[in-house]
């Protein structure tokens, strides 16, 4: 008996407001087709899993339970939640030594610890400052932009030193979401380029510096702290299996 612009007043969990903007699509001529992926509730479960991430992870990799409705409902469920959530975490081949990088990874992004010190590595060498951000390329709609971002930009200027060309350098950047980034030219020759500058091997993992931005967050919190906080609380949890 209420609105639509009453019923988001009353809800009190994510998964409330999902289901009230699903019901909502369904009863619009269409809807469903055309509404569906504009769903503003993206991430959910106990571990605050991307919705978008288990979709694409059960398309690669079927899920082993039975799917009461759709991918999404099982996000908000603890099963759901948790076996996403594990596989956004550990289920992809990242060269870390040490799991704080995968817990800034989980927040930033797969493989974004990695990029940021890509990233730090690139202006090592240019001179040129950036954002630790992991992201490699601008994206316009999930998809990458045709104008070049500020690392790519940053890159170009490298672009004789490297001995690449610009198409080069974004065929290589486009690996920068999977494992295949670290076989590709602009990688390798950026960091032995910052190697050598430094006298030593410079990290290739950084923490990625990203302001964290949420309706449930009322504080001035980074991918950083983030990151660090998991790790404390990863260090405690295995001091008390050793007692």
């Amino acid at each position: 008996g209420k609105s639509y612009g009453e019923r988001p007043d009353d809800a009190r969990t994510e998964r409330q407001l999902s289901e009230i903007y699903e019901d909502f699509i369904d009863r619009v001529p269409f809807g469903r087709k055309f509404l569906a992926d504009r769903n503003p509730v993206r991430t959910g479960g106990p571990m605050q899993v991307s919705v978008a991430f288990a979709e694409s992870f059960a398309r690669a990799r079927p899920y082993p339970y039975p799917v009461a409705g759709t991918i999404r409902h099982e996000v908000f469920t603890r099963r759901g939640g948790v076996y996403f959530g594990i596989a956004h975490l550990l289920d992809y081949p990242a060269p870390y030594d040490r799991p704080l990088y995968r817990f800034a990874d989980f927040n930033a992004g797969q493989f974004a610890s990695r990029n940021a010190a890509f990233q730090s590595g690139v202006t090592q060498v240019s001179g040129i400052p950036l954002a630790l951000d992991g992201d490699l390329l601008r994206y316009d709609h999930g998809e990458p932009a045709i104008e070049p971002g500020s690392t790519e930009l940053a890159i170009r200027v490298l672009a004789r030193r490297l001995d690449l060309t610009d198409a080069d350098i974004r065929r290589d950047l486009e690996l920068g979401e999977g494992p295949a980034l670290v076989d590709s030219r602009v990688y390798v020759r950026v960091f032995a380029l910052a190697d050598r500058l430094s006298g030593q091997p410079v990290p290739r993992a950084v923490v990625p510096q990203i302001p964290l931005h949420s309706p449930k967050i009322t504080r001035n919190l980074t991918s950083d702290w983030f990151a660090h906080r998991v790790e404390a609380r990863h260090k405690t949890c295995l001091g008390r299996m050793r007692t």
